[in-house]
């Protein structure tokens, strides 16, 4: 939190615009410590330890690497991602905003792109430090464009919204500078939307969510004394916190805030409905 003083000529309306600026900045994708009520953890999906993004835009990669590690943990392999490798291959994008901000779908295309190594061996960006052209793994080598598609193949990610003001059932733009890589997000219901992410983490998937200001990791599912409902996240601000890196997303939060959930494929049918729930009546 930045702490701004009214003086040295400083008028006091000016120290008051100053501090909402600060604020404001501190709600897209920095830290932001907030309070909830005690969650019971109703169910917990494995996940690697909690990174920090520091003050880096990129909560979008941690995210999405985060759900990736997820999903094959549970699966059984043990896979652990540089976020500082994606990181650092947006200097080969053209199109990339010098904020490093991005979504969900924009890392699965880089790392389709650049490829990816594991954590333990490119952990920071370092302008004199190029990130390894071998990845070793389980006594094998890969080509870092090897290993990223033994992590996450061609097409097997799909990514979803909810708009309102768009045909439903059908792919979509979000017209975002945070999108500049111009990815289409299948539209469906807000109901089917919560519905089909619910059912995806109950079946030990890994999620990447994304509102308009930030992006975390699904990891798991909680409930208050009061009987609401939350999505338990996993964050990238470190796990020095209360919550050791986790954070609760109500599902009343969740209709309101959500702009984009990227998830397997395997999640959904052939028609893009879920393999059970709400959706099934509706016509594609």
């Amino acid at each position: 939190m930045l702490r701004v003083k009214g003086n040295n000529g400083i008028s006091a309306q000016l120290c008051a615009v100053m501090m909402i600026i600060s604020l404001c900045l501190l709600t897209a994708c920095g830290k932001k410590p907030k309070g909830h009520p005690p969650v019971m953890v109703e169910m917990m999906n494995r996940m690697t330890p909690v990174k920090d993004q520091g003050q880096s835009q990129t909560c979008w990669i941690y995210a999405m690497l985060a759900a990736i590690e997820t999903e094959h943990i549970e699966k059984g392999d043990s896979v652990n991602l540089s976020a500082a490798y994606v990181e650092y291959m947006l200097r080969k994008e053209k199109n990339a905003p010098e904020t490093k901000r991005g979504m969900g779908v924009t890392c699965i295309d880089m790392i389709q792109r650049h490829g990816l190594c594991g954590h333990d061996a490119y952990r920071k960006v370092d302008d004199d430090i190029v990130p390894p052209h071998q990845v070793f793994m389980l006594g094998a080598v890969y080509t870092p464009h090897e290993f990223a598609r033994s992590v996450c193949a061609p097409d097997e990610y799909v990514a979803l919204t909810s708009n309102d003001d768009e045909p439903y059932y059908q792919l979509t733009d979000i017209d975002l500078p945070d999108n500049w890589n111009h990815n289409r997000f299948w539209n469906i219901p807000m109901d089917s939307l919560l519905n089909v992410t619910e059912r995806a983490v109950r079946q030990h998937h890994g999620i990447c969510w994304e509102s308009k200001a930030h992006a975390m990791a699904i990891v798991g599912l909680g409930r208050d004394a009061k009987n609401n409902r939350y999505f338990i996240m996993k964050n990238s601000w470190g796990d020095d916190d209360a919550d050791h890196g986790l954070a609760y997303l109500s599902f009343k939060q969740f209709r309101k805030k959500t702009l984009a959930v990227v998830m397997p494929k395997a999640c959904l049918d052939g028609k893009l409905r879920p393999t059970t729930g709400s959706m099934e009546d509706k016509k594609p």
